[in-house]
């Protein structure tokens, strides 16, 4: 099994300052409506085996949840599945409003 790279917020903003890489968000839409991020694609968890073809192996996948859990399964299933640049954001959403956003609404 590999290991799964983790990235924090902070550390993602100072990598990607243009955030030239894809955040994968793979929380529920009625999670988005209490919270998110712009610019990210939203896939929910359980679409992903049936949506493969919609991501790319040559772009940086940045995987995010709530608080990094589901995201962590995702990295786990993309990785088995090809793909070889991803990250999971340790922390997700709830960590980036505690680090970078506060105005980012917590649940």
């Amino acid at each position: 099994m590999t290991d799964i790279l983790e990235i924090t917020p902070t550390q993602f903003c100072e990598r990607w300052p243009d955030k030239e890489v894809t955040i994968l968000d793979v929380r529920e839409t009625k999670e988005l409506e209490l919270a998110s991020l712009e610019g990210t694609k939203h896939m929910p968890m359980m679409e992903i085996p049936n949506r493969l073809e919609e991501l790319s192996n040559s772009e940086t996948l940045v995987i995010m949840c709530h608080s990094g859990g589901r995201s962590r399964r995702v990295a786990e299933f993309l990785l088995a599945s090809g793909f070889n640049k991803v990250f999971n954001l340790t922390g997700g959403i709830d960590a980036w409003a505690s680090e970078i956003d506060p105005t980012i609404p917590r649940y």
